[in-house]
């Protein structure tokens, strides 16, 4: 049915003809997730929602705006985009977050929490300003609306004087349970029908629908009828209550599980936040101060472990990145060891945090920034590659990245003792890959994995993290069948650099590999060092260049924007020969 309907034809349809397409809809979205990953259990509870959008506004003169974007799928389907749904968060093919470049119907791009009511607000002002004739939305789920930037957008509803629509999606998930006081004054509304509470939320300026089944598509048409009437006089507030995972039973049971899923026969690696929770738990077993805080991602950071066995020391703060450093910092002024476990991509949101309140404070917090480097498919904004970038301007912060997960569980270890900020940087798969020193963590102290036999190699390749690491000895195997050698230096921590070893260089060429953008990174500060001690040497940084990286397999991102196999070889190889 889908393959022969356009998008104006929706509102043709019988209800009848609308429950099929929406039995439809979630077919091919499962069948095309399990094949090419994706956010699975989100999309699935949203179809009867999206179905009845689509039945009474008039998309794309309408706008919406998905926030996150986890939810998008069945509106990418119902907007055109079904013959390149098999494409789905493959290179070249269709994202998985909205994309104006994709689409006409994709009115702003998403893929951080929080930003649709802003955003909607925004675009409902240029309407008013320009005379237009549409209706903007803003979709978001339960766990968006603990986002800090929500209330920030709300309180200025009033003053700018607009109307818009915002679709609360209420399935009780982020990608962990929501958890927060707002989600409680929700869930009271949603229980009881508390009149306080509905009065705080109308208090922004919205008239409160709800709470209407969101997975029943007679009461979803009906409600998107009844918003779209209201809007003629405030805005609204319609809030729907959905099951994540709806109409395949294992998704329904496991939401947490099915929320991001990669592809089927994916080969299955430890992941590097296994070994952090596992570390963190023995830590924390001999050492009572030590805390855990978590954005809503304690199961995805591998951190369920710490939550069961030390519940009172683990706090799950929601899609909150700024609260969770602030608190971090607040703790360890209060005594206590904090390690906040994020993603590289989130932590960017903490970026005036980081600095005002960790590092000017010179606080013992450390940051566990999993994702670091290039995370894949989920695309631009999900890179983990600004990281090195961002942090190693800021005074009075370590900066480390371990060569394998076992270094990690060192890097761990040294952590509990050390009295500064601190950030440790990691990719999701990792393996033990290196015979370790032997040595225990030193501060600022990198390791030779090679050196040549003459001990006075012409090529010195400084490599940051597994990734590079592993580009290194590849490079340095296929060269040595050539009678060619190059010495090889895990360089473990970006800040500070090990200023002894790098005083020692011989080498005539410098190589750096980072898994970062080149502007700012690793390179950056090791040319600086050198150039500041004029150093005779050439110095070459492989890095990603300045340009957003859009969605692929890690292979192909790393070959194609400039941490490049064959490019660093070739370029080896002609300084060697």
């Amino acid at each position: 049915m889908l393959e022969k309907l356009t998008p104006e034809q929706i509102k043709d349809c019988t209800k009848s003809e609308l429950n099929v397409l929406c039995d439809e809809i979630r077919a091919i979205i499962f069948d095309t997730v399990t094949k090419c990953g994706g956010h699975l259990a989100s999309n699935l509870g949203a179809v009867e929602s999206t179905v009845a959008m689509f039945y009474v506004f008039d998309f794309p003169n309408d706008k919406v705006i998905f926030d996150v974007g986890h939810q998008c799928y069945p509106y990418k389907l119902l907007s055109g985009r079904l013959e390149r749904f098999s494409t789905l968060r493959q290179s070249g093919g269709i994202s998985g977050f909205p994309k104006r470049t994709e689409s006409v119907y994709d009115a702003y791009d998403t893929g951080h929490a929080g930003t649709s009511v802003s955003a909607a607000i925004g675009l409902a002002k240029a309407r008013d300003l320009l005379n237009e004739e549409r209706y903007v939305i803003a979709y978001i789920g339960d766990g968006s609306f603990n986002n800090g930037l929500i209330y920030e957008a709300l309180s200025s509803l009033k003053i700018l004087n607009t109307k818009i629509l915002i679709v609360l999606n209420d399935n009780g998930m982020s990608i962990s349970p929501t958890v927060g006081g707002m989600y409680d004054i929700i869930s009271q509304i949603k229980e009881n029908g508390r009149s306080e509470n509905i009065k705080l939320l109308e208090s922004f300026g919205l008239t409160y629908i709800g709470v209407k089944n969101g997975n029943d598509l007679d009461e979803m048409l009906d409600a998107m009828a009844e918003a779209k009437e209201k809007l003629d006089g405030n805005s609204v507030l319609l809030h729907i209550v959905t099951k994540k995972g709806k109409g395949y039973e294992f998704s329904e049971e496991h939401p947490t599980d099915t929320h991001g899923v990669p592809p089927v026969g994916s080969a299955k690696q430890k992941e590097y936040s296994e070994v952090l929770g596992e570390t963190l738990c023995n830590l924390a077993e001999k050492d009572e101060k030590i805390t855990v805080v978590s954005a809503a991602m304690k199961e995805a950071l591998g951190l369920s472990d710490f939550f069961k066995n030390y519940p009172e020391r683990a706090f799950d703060v929601g899609i909150c990145e700024e609260n969770a450093s602030v608190l971090c910092v607040s703790m360890a002024a209060g005594g206590l060891k904090p390690y906040y476990a994020i993603y590289s991509t989130f932590l960017q949101r903490a970026f005036d945090e980081i600095i005002h309140d960790v590092c000017a404070q010179d606080m013992p917090v450390t940051f566990c920034i999993d994702r670091a480097g290039i995370s894949g498919a989920d695309g631009e904004t999900h890179q983990g590659v600004f990281d090195l970038s961002y942090l190693s301007l800021i005074p009075n912060l370590t900066i480390a990245t371990p060569k394998d997960t076992e270094e990690l569980t060192k890097l761990l270890q040294f952590s509990a003792t050390y009295p500064h900020p601190l950030a440790i940087r990691y990719p999701r798969a990792g393996k033990v890959l290196f015979a370790g020193d032997g040595k225990e963590i030193s501060l600022g102290k990198w390791e030779y994995l090679h050196q040549s036999a003459d001990k006075n190699a012409k090529v010195t390749v400084l490599a940051a993290g597994e990734r590079c690491l592993i580009i290194a000895m590849k490079i340095l195997q296929n060269l040595q069948a050539q009678g060619l050698d190059f010495d090889v230096v895990n360089a473990r921590f970006i800040k500070p650099l090990d200023e002894e070893l790098l005083k020692g260089l011989q080498s005539k060429h410098v190589v750096t590999l980072e898994d970062n953008m080149l502007l700012g990174g690793f390179g950056s500060m090791v040319c600086t060092w050198l150039n500041a001690r004029d150093k005779d040497c050439k110095v070459k940084n492989f890095a990603y260049r300045d340009e957003f990286i859009p969605q692929g397999s890690i292979a192909e991102l790393q070959q194609e924007f400039g941490v490049n196999c064959k490019e660093i070889e070739e370029y080896i190889q002609s300084v060697l020969v």
